[in-house]
């Protein structure tokens, strides 16, 4: 009896302990109360996919040039009033050639342009037509501390939405890893991968094994990647002109900033060679910069030979030509001992005389920098009240920058060394510019440091003008993009037909692989094949036009050995895309589709859902660790 009383007790125990036998069956007898199981076609694949279908939809319609019209009649209407003020018809017609190129964008992300506007004109110039497209579409995101993004870029609407679905992040990881590693294709990551898998659920459903679906995906990859090789039908063979650099990346810019890239794109290729180093391979990205200045409108924008810092000097000194600049780590400041001490005063004269010392030794070290022939001093920390009365003496300009980061940038633009003590500097340890002064634009005072066309500038700054933050934003991720274009062309410079022509190629060969295949796998090749005209599709649906139609007519153009044919979204028709310059980088997209083909067969390749029961207690920050801030 004792025996049983103590086996009952154990017994009782034990399922009072967490975790314990509850006597259930399956997978919830090992699990602890509150985990979720969930196995099977049914309630782990597909519900896996319809949640990356929901996520490819959400950035699916951002995919192609960004804008609701050719601003070309807003240019010359532009162009046209600044000739009024010479009152001359002949002005405004030479003023009108001009608006092809820089004027047409003065309206900022003008949608319409009133007949009205354009009557006035028509003495003076024939006005030239307006081309309306519908394209790109842009998403409105407001993250969790409610601050507002209107981007049609892929990477940031997928950063801000915060996605929680396992099977979804696992796109949004594969398209976060493309922006890292290319800085372009972000959208084209989850479409494809999005794609792939509802081709995927149309198998399933018609009773295919999800490992005969993974097997000719496989297959599939290989023979994209290879025919992608074959599309090259551009290559830049010089990455110092600035001409065939602007080619390149014309299409990129369109993208993002549709009917602004013939002013945007030459911007981006002359600061990249102004930078370019004899050896390509070196180039980095970090040497151009994009300064922000709110107001005005993006045909404003404008490029530095030098740094624009946004804050002013700090003394009566604004303005130095020929700068000699010493930067310092060190605060300008009296020095304080490291330990505490006390002063005994025992009269007038000696307190008096206590602080002419330190006047006097402050005069002698400024001075001292004066002669050794500094015009400009930089800061990276604080400048005492004495230090800053004996500069304004000695005529010396003060900058302040608490930034480290921005510091080592000013010293690699004007070949500087980062003192740590506060001494005159030597020759070798002293940078120059042509040119250091302040300028208000619009309502902001900045700060150039302008290294001017004599002295090669190792940092190139791109300022840039907008109405909003959102336009702002966007500029600036534009100009990342083209610069990451082009340091994707210092290791592969050959370029594919864009506008949808290389995928239809690569069908084209796919649906011919398909059809030599005996097995199962023919099925998934087809739908690879099938998958590939999303990228068509989906451009001619945000044009405006008939999908299926445009498809076709690819088809045919490049059965008939024209295989740079794609969407053209401005006549409405399909095109030769080399002929209107919309290239896309070979190393981008081949980069591309191998994330979007991982991320879908890893998705494929889940049976089985585990989740255990959530923790109490508050979440951890996103980043993890603590709370504490990080550098910029």
């Amino acid at each position: 009896c004792l025996d049983a009383t103590l086996a009952t007790a154990r017994s009782s125990d034990m399922a009072r302990r967490p975790g314990a036998f509850t006597g259930g069956m399956g997978m919830s007898s090992m699990l602890k109360e509150g985990s979720k199981h969930f196995s099977g076609v049914e309630e782990a694949t597909l519900k896996n996919i319809e949640a990356c279908k929901a996520l490819a939809t959400t950035v699916r319609t951002s995919l192609g040039p960004n804008g609701a019209c050719r601003e070309e009649a807003s240019a010359h209407a532009t162009a046209c009033a600044q000739a009024e003020h010479a009152s001359s018809p002949a002005a405004c017609g030479a003023l009108s050639t001009q608006s092809d190129r820089h004027i047409h964008h003065a309206f900022d992300r003008l949608q319409t342009v009133p007949a009205g506007l354009l009557a006035p004109l028509r003495p003076c110039a024939p006005a030239p037509s307006l081309v309306l497209t519908r394209a790109g579409m842009n998403k409105m995101v407001i993250n969790h501390l409610e601050k507002l993004f209107v981007t049609s870029d892929s990477a940031t609407i997928l950063q801000e939405l915060e996605v929680q679905h396992p099977a979804a992040r696992l796109l949004v990881l594969a398209s976060k890893m493309q922006d890292e590693e290319m800085g372009d294709g972000t959208n084209f990551v989850v479409v494809l991968a999005g794609e792939l898998l509802l081709k995927a659920e149309e198998l399933l459903h018609q009773g295919v094994h999800t490992s005969e679906i993974i097997s000719g995906y496989n297959k599939a990859a290989e023979v994209a990647l290879a025919a992608l090789e074959d599309q090259a039908i551009h290559t830049v063979d010089d990455l110092h002109d600035p001409t065939k650099i602007t080619r390149a990346i014309r299409s990129v810019i369109s993208s993002k900033q549709y009917g602004l890239e013939d002013f945007i794109a030459p911007m981006i290729a002359k600061a990249v060679v102004a930078v370019m180093p004899e050896d390509p391979k070196r180039f980095n990205v970090d040497n151009i910069r994009v300064a922000k200045i709110p107001g005005g409108v993006s045909g404003a924008s404008d490029v530095v030979q030098g740094m624009v810092l946004m804050r002013e000097p700090l003394g009566t000194v604004t303005h130095a030509e020929g700068a000699k600049v010493a930067v310092y780590g060190c605060p300008i400041d009296s020095t304080a001992t490291e330990t505490k001490g006390t002063v005994l005063i025992k009269s007038a004269d000696e307190l008096m005389n206590y602080t002419k010392s330190e006047e006097a030794q402050m005069e002698k070290t400024i001075k001292a920098i004066a002669d050794s022939g500094v015009t400009v001093i930089i800061c990276g920390q604080t400048i005492g009240e004495i230090a800053m009365h004996f500069l304004n003496r000695f005529g010396i300009m003060a900058l302040k920058t608490p930034s480290k980061f921005e510091l080592r940038r000013i010293c690699r633009t004007i070949g500087a060394n980062a003192l740590v003590r506060l001494e005159p500097p030597a020759p070798e340890d002293m940078g120059e510019c042509e040119k250091i002064y302040t300028k208000e634009i619009g309502s902001t005072k900045c700060t150039i440091l302008d290294r001017g066309s004599s002295i090669a500038s190792k940092v190139v700054t791109i300022l840039v003008r907008g109405s909003t933050p959102n336009i702002l934003d966007d500029l600036e991720r534009t100009v990342s993009d083209g610069v990451s274009v082009v340091k994707t062309m210092t290791s592969d410079a050959r370029f594919v037909a864009g506008a949808g022509a290389c995928e239809m190629a690569i069908a084209t060969r796919l649906l011919e692989f398909g059809a030599q295949q005996p097995g199962l796998d023919q099925y998934a090749i087809n739908k690879f094949a099938e998958s590939l005209e999303v990228v068509p599709r989906t451009l001619a649906e945000n044009a405006g036009m008939d999908a299926t139609t445009i498809i076709a007519n690819i088809y045919a153009a490049h059965q008939e050995g024209k295989s740079s044919t794609g969407v053209d979204v401005d006549a409405g028709a399909v095109g030769d895309m080399l002929q209107k310059d919309v290239l896309d980088s070979l190393a981008t997209k081949a980069q591309a589709f191998k994330l979007a083909i991982d991320a879908a067969v890893t998705v494929l390749r889940v049976d089985q859902i585990i989740m255990a029961k959530q923790a109490g207690g508050p979440k951890p920050p996103p980043g993890g660790g603590g709370g504490g801030g990080g550098d910029d």
